[in-house]
């Protein structure tokens, strides 16, 4: 075990990697939003967290696979995309990361807005059908441009990032448009707040197998296990 994990230090360095820049980025443009009273506003957010995944995704893909979010890696491990040897491997470098990144944040500013976590606007039944909704998109597109065999790489950082950004100008407003446990599960620890904290824990894994198996009822074809 020690050693397979020493061979896949790289993967589980970018997975962290990728992770940090996502809460600190977007979880970041919640907290400045508020302290500059509205400058960054609810479309600069939505705009970080898009700018954050579409970075790392075209930094990282060839060395991680870029998942970046426990319920990606989980979804392609249940269709055997993905080693399942790996999955807790790459949750705990996603937390780990995600973890250092409210930590950064609550250095930098305090336990500003709750270091950004998500907490829903209205019914926690709305809020967990459209996280899973949403997680089933995300992955969906996720498997459609970066896993077929068919997709064109350079597609992959702009369209997944646009699909963030998407989901984020709409459904913020409702659900915090979450999609990944790591980056509600971080700013609710660090900031001690836990309110509806098991929706963001659990539709997003859910969205995500719903959405890989979108991927397949399209005929989805892959190069091979990564």
């Amino acid at each position: 075990m020690m050693s397979a994990l020493r061979q896949n230090s790289p993967k589980l360095l970018a997975e962290a990697i990728g992770t940090y820049l996502l809460v600190f980025a977007g979880c970041g443009a919640i907290m400045i939003d508020h302290v500059s009273q509205g400058q960054a506003t609810h479309i600069g957010v939505a705009l970080s967290f898009e700018l954050a995944v579409g970075i790392m995704v075209a930094g990282l893909k060839h060395i991680s696979g870029a998942h970046f979010n426990p319920a990606v890696t989980a979804a392609l491990a249940a269709r055997r995309f993905f080693p399942p040897m790996l999955v807790l491997p790459y949750w705990a470098a996603q937390v780990g990361g995600a973890m250092l990144a409210a930590l950064t944040l609550r250095g930098l500013f305090g336990n500003v807005s709750d270091l950004g976590r998500t907490v829903p606007a209205r019914s926690a039944t709305q809020t967990f059908g459209l996280e899973t909704i949403l997680a089933a998109i995300l992955i969906f597109v996720i498997a459609r441009v970066a896993l077929d065999k068919h997709a064109l790489p350079t597609l992959a950082a702009p369209t997944i990032g646009g699909t963030v950004a998407l989901e984020a100008l709409f459904a913020g407003p409702i659900s915090g448009a979450s999609m990944n446990p790591a980056r509600s599960l971080a700013p609710a620890v660090v900031s001690g707040q836990f309110d509806h904290l098991w929706i963001y824990l659990t539709a997003p894994f859910l969205g995500g197998l719903v959405g890989i198996l979108l991927f397949q009822a399209l005929g989805g074809e892959t190069a091979g296990t990564r």
